[in-house]
């Protein structure tokens, strides 16, 4: 994680751990994340809008698969299965 990670949360800290442990080829709702963090994801959701430059933040979507504006190519650079802008979860 970049030096700047001093200014943050613990948990900030431990959402963007999260994302940082996910392989190339994985995504995560914002669900996920939060149930592995001990919180909403809606707070996920405001560390990401906050934070999420620090990380990969592709990886996270919403729970029907949505991901954000520019997603898509790298999901295509990282093997992600995805069609019509969401992750293909089969």
């Amino acid at each position: 994680m970049p030096d700047d990670h001093l200014a943050l949360s613990d948990l900030a800290e431990r959402v963007l751990a999260v994302i940082d442990r996910l392989e190339s080829d994985q995504v995560m709702t914002y669900g996920e994340v939060a149930q592995e963090c001990g919180t909403s994801a809606r707070a996920v959701g405001t560390i990401m809008r906050n934070h999420g430059h620090l990380v990969e933040w592709w990886r996270v979507v919403h729970a029907d698969g949505r991901g954000h504006p520019g997603a898509e190519k790298f999901w295509d650079n990282n093997g992600i299965k995805h069609a019509k802008g969401r992750v293909d979860w089969a």
